[in-house]
């Protein structure tokens, strides 16, 4: 993500145009900022009063330090990590338990850093993104984390600084209902995660080849012929597609470099351009999938999956071979349950599924969406060899689920109500100039309240994501969850496919200065992004 570093500095020296602060939507601010509300305004200690607690502490110390990764299959990583392992160790609480998390910081080369707490509508100065929120934590530094979550789910936490997200800084947290209506006998949590660190290069490589862009190559990658490609038949490509190194600068290049650059990554499921980054690895679990996590279990035993996506540029499809998948939740919020044989889950989204556990080996697979490669799991609960890494289940090609398709539940859905304020949220850049933004602008992390979107306490907003560019992008919001059109799911990530509009709705119950922006940790960093503010 976008974060203050040297290269954030590059790019507010090219000019105020190109790294100017975001520009004001329909109901935008005028050319001075008004009074933003802080940590302390009388408003978030009127709202933090009201968040229902248990009054238990739970008490955790999270590590950020190099570590030298085991991915399984004799593949290691030199990488950065919490606490030595990635994913790092799940955290799980009940509703209404207070969190205190103190992260140490112990990265090389006085790196900063600070933890984000993904999908958790929390207090905003709790929230992790320096220097909007917090201020970066300083090599050597500690910080701690103090909130009360209040709202049950599947969520997640990673860095807000640079493209630390694309390392192995990320873990799981569950908050759990002590009242929880689902009923099951176990729960698996499944980690998806595309992989480069420390094995082909370092995510700050990666940026610095792709930050510079395609140029005319960029026009080839639009070619609507290849857009068949992520309908191929991939039954005999494997997914363990190794640590080789491409050619820096192949032929047919125009001298670009390429060693990290995805070419002719497509989707039908995306509309077309699937991701930017070559990755070597898909992992589930942290493992690779000729040596893959394994979750052993009984035949009839019915079992949760918390599905998370915390990779940097890639969507999974993910199918459970001999198994359909019972969907009861996206991004934290029940929906009504709808039978899929697969999912899509973009980057910073998750998903919820019931299972009901046959008698044998499946492999649960997580396709790179266009990329021809993915990640494997098994699922053990009998007797049989284990399919290979290169398994491709017939599910993947069946009924593959999308948030668009899904329908809140009725406890959770927002009462009809007009909008008091809409924004347009033109999604701007391509891969040519690799200037992604928001409204024709990138964002520039060091003046982040220069012209915010404005909203106040109280209102029912309106987002208007509209997707100019031709790839897909995952819009997240920060502090709250968004309802998709009138009755669809309440998310905090959705897809915005390109040149599509998708609105969505929330309501402004949670003051502070929010982020939003796109999840693709490139396009982020790159400036897809705006800040979110609440008038004083």
């Amino acid at each position: 993500m976008y974060g203050i570093n040297r290269r954030s500095v590059l790019l507010a020296g090219l000019g105020a145009a190109g790294a100017g602060a975001l520009a004001a939507c329909s109901s935008g601010s005028g050319s001075s900022t008004p009074a933003l509300v802080s940590p302390d305004d009388p408003t978030v200690v009127a709202v933090e009063r009201k968040r229902r607690t248990t009054g238990r502490t739970q008490h955790a110390t999270l590590t950020a330090a190099r570590a030298v990764l085991d991915l399984g299959g004799g593949v290691t990583a030199s990488s950065w990590a919490f606490d030595g392992r990635t994913p790092g160790r799940e955290l799980r609480l009940s509703v209404g338990d207070t969190l205190a998390a103190e992260l140490s910081n112990q990265l090389p080369d006085r790196t900063t850093t600070s933890i984000h707490w993904h999908g958790m509508a929390l207090r905003a100065d709790m929230d992790g993104v320096p220097p909007a929120t917090q201020a970066a934590v300083r090599a050597g530094g500690n910080f701690t984390y103090r909130f009360v979550a209040d709202a049950p789910g599947t969520y997640f936490f990673h860095p807000h600084v640079g493209v630390q997200l694309d390392r192995g800084l990320y873990a799981p947290l569950v908050v759990e209902d002590p009242e929880e209506p689902l009923r099951y006998d176990d729960e698996w949590v499944v980690v998806l995660d595309d992989w480069v660190d420390g094995v082909t290069g370092t995510p700050d490589e990666v940026y610095a080849e792709i930050g510079h862009g395609m140029g005319d190559m960029a026009d080839m990658g639009d070619m609507e012929g290849m857009e068949g490609m992520g309908g191929m038949d991939m039954s005999n490509t494997s997914m363990d597609s190794g640590g080789s190194d491409a050619s820096a600068a192949p032929s047919g290049s125009g001298g670009i470099s390429t060693k990290f650059m995805a070419m002719g990554a497509r989707s039908r499921l995306l509309g077309g351009d699937a991701g930017d980054v070559k990755y070597p690895y898909h992992l589930v679990n942290g493992r690779v999938p000729a040596d893959p996590d394994v979750y052993t279990g009984k035949p009839g035993r019915r079992v949760r999956l918390r599905v998370v996506n915390a990779g940097g540029d890639t969507a999974y499809r993910v199918a459970l071979g001999g198994h359909r998948l019972t969907v009861t939740h996206t991004d934290g919020y029940p929906v009504q349950h709808r039978q899929a044989d697969a999912l899509l889950v973009g980057m910073g989204e998750r998903y919820d599924v019931l299972v009901t556990l046959a008698d044998g080996v499946f492999p649960l697979v997580a396709l790179a969406e266009g990329k021809d490669a993915g990640g494997l799991a098994l699922v053990r609960t009998g007797s049989g060899s284990a399919p290979t890494p290169a398994v491709r289940p017939r599910e993947l090609d069946g009924v593959v689920m999308t948030a668009s398709r899904l329908t809140a539940a009725d406890d959770v859905r927002l009462a009809t109500r007009k909008a008091d304020r809409v924004h347009r949220i033109e999604l701007t850049g391509g891969m040519g100039r690799y200037d992604w933004g928001i409204n024709g602008r990138r964002f520039d992390m060091s003046n982040p309240t220069a012209n915010p979107l404005l909203v106040k306490q109280g209102e029912r907003v309106r987002l208007d994501f509209v997707n100019r560019t031709t790839m897909w992008h995952p819009m997240h919001l920060h502090g709250h969850t968004y309802q998709l059109g009138t009755d669809g799911p309440r998310k905090d990530t959705t897809i915005v496919l390109p040149k599509k509009t998708v609105s969505v709705h929330f309501d402004a119950d949670n003051p502070g200065q929010w982020m939003l922006h796109c999840h693709n940790a490139y396009h982020g960093e790159a400036g897809m992004m705006a800040l979110v503010a609440y008038q004083a």
